[in-house]
């Protein structure tokens, strides 16, 4: 037996050289089938990773194909053992990681394979998008003005539906409710139309007619004299007024301008009975309108969508109510102060300054400011009478009034509005500075509770 252990020491020692050549030969062989390429049934690559380390892309060979699919013999750690595949390396999991490649150092990707595999249906579809995405621009130019009165008419939607919502609360039905409320806001606007157009028409016909005189009493002030001392402010506006009486393309501007006056009038009042009736149609049918956008999204992401939308549209809701009790008791008070300081046109500048304080932060200031203007015509009593009134208002809403009826309603930083209303304005006028608000709290409150969540948990 001894002599047996001997003998195969003996001839394991002699054969040790040519097992390790077989064994590392064996071994480079695995590796050489372990580096082709392995395809999925769309004839797509894949690629495998360890866990710690990234594999390279295989290069093929002369007689590599996708249908070669895995070839080679599986490898071993060189005693014969067969080696377990890597943990969580598998073909699915590993496809969306990149792999540098063996020849370039690019980073491929398991997209980026499929869209080199099929290069025309790729363009093609790439062209296709752009020719919808150009043709929706075309569309949305050319009909702008449809669409600034849909948005109108659904913030209209959004503002009466907390008032809808609270008739429901009192057991009546959701038709029944929004009858009355579009009613309501109907006559209400039908009274205030009613009551200001003719004493606004008055008023501005007399303040047409004494135009002529108000520029005398400008021309023949002291202050005017002195600037038209330093100036030259008489000559300018007399060689001015001599140039357009001589051009004979002013005259036909000038026509144009009024006959734009008429068609505006007439588009103004089409756009509003539009307004009204979508108005009609947005508010009957909002619920079903948020079930079906809130429908679009996961099962597993809805509640999350749901809870973000409806905090959304409640604080645009309470925002467009409150901000039209806001607008209405300034156009009160400048009336009132007005009134006091004994300005002209009264009724007629409360209505502006009433349409200017729909614009939040800046519209309030700039109709005061617009009457300050227009009482300095008069005397500078009246100036200060009316300034003093109506800029101390300002200050009580700014610090008591506003915060109380926008409780409920959005809040962002002071900077973020004042951008966001200038921005609006620039968009859309007085419509887009009222809608600029909302949307910047919405999209503020998208941000703190979707991507700052998402960042926070990375």
């Amino acid at each position: 037996m001894d002599s047996l252990r001997r003998g195969r020491r003996r001839i394991a020692r002699l054969t040790a050289p040519l097992r390790s050549r077989f064994a590392s030969g064996r071994a480079a062989r695995a590796r050489a089938a372990d580096r082709r390429p392995r395809y999925d049934a769309h004839g797509l690559p894949i690629f495998e990773e360890a866990p710690g380390e990234p594999r390279r892309a295989p290069h093929l060979g002369p007689d590599d194909s996708p249908d070669s699919g895995p070839q080679g013999p599986a490898t071993d750690d060189g005693d014969g053992a067969a080696a377990e595949p890597a943990p969580g390396a598998s073909a699915g999991s590993s496809a969306a990681h990149p792999v540098p490649t063996a020849d370039a150092g690019m980073t491929v990707h398991h997209s980026t394979a499929g869209v080199l595999a099929r290069p025309i249906y790729t363009g093609f579809m790439f062209t296709v998008g752009v020719g919808l995405a150009l043709l929706l621009f075309y569309i949305g130019q050319s009909n702008t003005q449809l669409l600034i009165w849909i948005g109108a008419a659904l913030f209209i939607a959004l503002g009466l539906d907390p008032i809808v919502r609270g008739l429901e609360r009192l057991a009546l039905p959701r038709p029944l409710s929004v009858a009355i409320t579009m009613l309501g806001f109907v006559g209400v606007l039908a009274g205030f139309l009613a009551a200001v157009i003719p004493v606004a028409t008055r008023q501005l016909s007399t303040f047409g007619q004494s135009v002529p005189e108000l520029i005398d009493d400008i021309s023949s002030s002291d202050w005017f004299r002195r600037l038209d001392e330093t100036l030259g402010l008489q000559e300018i506006v007399d060689r001015e007024l001599s140039r357009f009486v001589a051009d004979p393309t002013a005259v036909t501007d000038a026509l144009g301008g009024i006959f734009g006056v008429g068609a505006a009038v007439l588009t103004t009042g089409v756009g509003l009975l539009v307004v009204l009736v979508l108005a009609l149609y947005f508010l009957a049918s909002l619920p079903t309108m948020k079930a079906w956008a809130y429908r679009l999204a996961p099962a597993s992401r809805r509640p999350r969508l749901q809870h973000l939308g409806d905090r959304i549209l409640d604080g645009v809701g309470q925002y467009v109510i409150g901000q039209a009790c806001v607008a209405v008791l300034n156009g009160l008070v400048a009336f009132v102060a007005i009134r006091l300081a004994e300005v002209p046109f009264g009724a007629l500048l409360a209505v502006v300054v009433g349409i200017l304080a729909f614009i939040p932060l800046v519209g309030g200031v700039t109709g005061g400011v617009l009457v300050t203007l227009i009482a300095l015509t008069v005397d500078w009593q009246t100036t200060l009478t009316f300034a003093v009134v109506y800029f101390i208002y300002l200050q009580i809403e700014a610090y008591f009034v506003s915060p109380r009826i926008m409780s409920r309603a959005v809040r962002i930083p002071a900077a973020v509005a004042v951008i966001s209303v200038i921005a609006g304005g620039a968009l859309l006028g007085i419509l887009g500075a009222l809608m600029a608000i909302p949307l910047a709290a919405a999209v503020m409150l998208v941000i703190r509770e979707v991507l700052i969540l998402h960042q926070d948990r990375r």
